[in-house]
């Protein structure tokens, strides 16, 4: 059986001399292995903490694969040591807590904004969208409503600020 190979795992198998007729540099080469897997299109694993029996948080871990990401979940029975560990603030919390490269995203944010702080690699501890706005990912009603609601972005000193507004 034979497998497909990508250009980049090709490349590797080339020698230098090979590499520098065919315009590829290897220095390029190495620093694309290197690069983190955001970079080259695939999502970074997302690790959800959640208790076993929280549907809408199940419902927003199929959101964010819907949107590309891994996910791995992992039910505990208290949130609070892990809101502690990676600096939710006070009264900025939801029902449950994720990490993915590097940052916290706590609630029902959308898959999008979690894109976007990706790209945009700010200094921050996270996102959170406190509570549990209806309409916002996984507390989907059926009649389509999005009661309006902010996504914060959540500094290094715990402070916060508006990152994204979504609903009416």
């Amino acid at each position: 059986m034979a497998r497909k190979l990508s250009r980049l795992a090709l490349l590797a198998l080339l020698p230098v001399s090979m590499l520098a007729a065919c315009g590829d540099d290897p220095v390029s080469v190495a620093q694309a292995e290197a690069e983190p897997a955001a970079a080259r299109g695939a999502m970074p694993l997302v690790v959800v903490h959640k208790t076993e029996a929280c549907g809408c948080c199940e419902a927003w871990v199929t959101h964010m694969k819907r949107a590309g990401f891994p996910v791995e979940v992992r039910n505990v029975d208290n949130l609070d040591a892990i809101k502690e560990r990676v600096g939710v603030p006070y009264a900025k919390g939801s029902c449950h807590t994720a990490e993915v490269g590097g940052y916290f995203v706590e609630g029902h944010v959308p898959a999008d904004d979690v894109k976007r702080l990706l790209a945009e690699k700010p200094r921050v501890r996270g996102l959170t969208v406190p509570g549990m706005p209806a309409g916002s990912p996984g507390m989907e009603v059926p009649d389509g409503t999005v009661a309006p609601y902010d996504v914060e972005l959540v500094a290094v000193d715990g402070s916060t600020a508006i990152y994204a507004h979504h609903g009416p």
